[in-house]
């Protein structure tokens, strides 16, 4: 049972690392006009799904989660994201809306008293023959 364990962590594990080796987040704090920005640099050949797609289909839309500390900041609004390239996604068989190359999101926030803001990304790949499991990636910035 153990060796049964091992082996599912270790496949995990290693979707997360490919994962993380298609896509580099670069989390960047504007104090100027509070807002923060989360900046994909994806492989070429490879799509990273919008926010907002049809989930009925398959694909994990990508999310951010912040973790939650109301004496500190206060999210303004939805993440804002621009406008994705839509078309039939042979690997979901149908219509999804996704990002390549390089897309940035952006969060404003209502900061209360600075310090250090965490959360997560969570995201998912595919290209055209194959996805990868949807996969974390922690942030954090100063306020």
């Amino acid at each position: 049972m153990f060796k049964l364990f091992f082996f599912i962590a270790c496949v995990l594990f290693s979707f997360n690392l490919f994962a993380q080796d298609k896509v580099e987040w670069t989390v960047v704090y504007n104090t100027e006009n509070q807002s923060v920005t989360f900046k994909a640099e994806i492989e070429e050949g490879w799509h990273l799904y919008s926010q907002k797609i049809n989930e009925g289909i398959g694909p994990v839309p990508t999310t951010f989660t912040f973790e939650p500390n109301k004496k500190k900041y206060k999210l303004v609004g939805k993440t804002i994201e621009p406008t994705p390239k839509t078309e039939y996604d042979p690997n979901f068989e149908g219509e999804l809306s996704y990002f390549a190359g390089t897309v940035e999101f952006v969060q404003q926030l209502k900061i209360k008293s600075s310090g250090e803001i965490t959360g997560k990304i969570t995201f998912m790949l595919c290209n055209e023959e194959m996805c990868i499991p949807p996969v974390d990636v922690a942030f954090n910035f100063k306020s």
